[in-house]
């Protein structure tokens, strides 16, 4: 595992995954590798109450309701379709589901404008075709026919940004549980096995662009998975997952509680000024989700590690901040230099503590994008 940059959840979680399964004595459906029980002691953790002799750590932060909706759903012979805003653990819970329920999270197919119907049936070997004409063995599956064939779960990302065709192409499979091959005379359908099912995403901000029709609609169960606005939740998320993105770089280093309040309390106020926005143009292109935190505070992070002291600042997290969200000029950097005079100076009056140097790293690195 040390020499892939990325790790899937199964080969990440190998052991812990393996252990579960040697203990779980409750009823599995189908092919499932662990119980639906299991399942969500994966992904939410373990209790004392649960009598395990050993921890499993918690992947996945959010209400318990929607990993039970997921399982249930995976469960039974209809799609999932997790929905929210971008960077709220939708394709993050995919890949645990999935990685729990058959161990294998990489049977997944990018949702573009480009994503074509090949890409979630078969294509073809376009050399073996030449030699020995079409047949099985020349027969390219896709993500998704691999699942069907293996009883396994296929995962769908960004299943809005395709287009209607390919949406439609989903209908057959969800509906049917087989894919026909014209093209060969026998041997032409590729059934499902029981274990089928598809996970897909999709990213509430992107409604309009390939709206999903009410017949594919009625073939997904719908889990929402809402924006985290409680304050030691997102805490906890941005922690667990920065320090799992830093220990890629051999970095051990402990955020100092006062710097992650910061963070923190400045996307909260960037949130709410964009709630309060009368148009799109008054608001940041930013989602200001809980992903753009993690990635924030890990840019400023490594930034301190690799050209500062080697210790997080105030400075160099604000800088993060708004070299990250910045993205349109000027306006973006003018919403943004409206919160550091507006909210940000006052409360570094008020407050002191880390906030005048948070104020100062923000204005030279606007100054800076002028």
């Amino acid at each position: 595992m040390s020499d892939l940059l990325r790790a899937p959840a199964e080969i990440k979680y190998a052991e812990e995954l393996a252990w579960l399964e040697s203990v779980d004595d409750n009823p599995k459906p189908f092919s499932w590798r662990l119980s639906p029980k299991m399942v969500r002691l994966f992904i939410l953790g373990s209790e004392r109450s649960d009598g395990l002799d050993r921890e499993i750590t918690q992947k996945w932060y959010g209400d318990r309701s929607f990993v039970e909706r997921s399982i249930v759903t995976l469960a039974s012979d209809r799609g999932l379709l997790l929905i929210g805003d971008p960077g709220t653990g939708k394709s993050w819970l995919a890949e645990l589901l999935s990685a729990a329920i058959c161990r294998d999270s990489t049977l997944v197919v990018q949702g573009t404008a480009g994503t074509t119907e090949d890409h979630i049936k078969y294509s073809w070997n376009v050399s073996m075709v030449i030699a020995k004409g079409q047949s099985r063995e020349s027969m390219i599956p896709s993500p998704i026919m691999t699942a069907m064939e293996a009883g396994a779960i296929g995962r769908f990302e960004e299943l809005t940004r395709s287009t209607s065709d390919v949406q439609d192409a989903l209908i057959s499979i969800l509906s049917e549980k087989y894919i026909s091959v014209p093209e060969l005379d026998s041997d032409n359908i590729v059934f499902a096995k029981p274990g089928f099912s598809i996970i897909a995403t999709a990213n509430s901000r992107d409604r309009g662009v390939n709206d999903l029709s009410s017949a594919l609609k009625r073939r997904f169960n719908f889990v929402r998975i809402p924006v985290v606005t409680n304050k030691k939740s997102e805490a906890e998320i941005v922690r667990f997952r920065t320090e799992e993105l830093l220990r890629r770089h051999s970095i051990e280093l402990d955020v100092p509680p006062t710097l992650l309040d910061v963070l923190l309390q400045s996307f909260a106020d960037l949130r709410a000024s964009a709630a309060a926005a009368g148009s799109d143009d008054e608001k940041l292109e930013s989602a200001l989700s809980t992903a753009e935190q993690i990635g924030v505070l890990e840019d400023a992070i490594l930034h301190g590690n690799f050209f500062g002291e080697r210790d997080l600042t105030a400075r160099t997290l604000a800088s993060s901040l708004v070299g990250s969200l910045a993205r349109r000029d000027p306006e973006d950097l003018a919403i943004l230099n409206k919160y550091l005079h507006g909210v940000v100076e006052p409360r570094s009056k008020q407050e002191g503590g880390s906030w005048p140097e948070f104020l100062e790293g923000g204005r030279e690195t606007i100054a800076t994008l002028s």
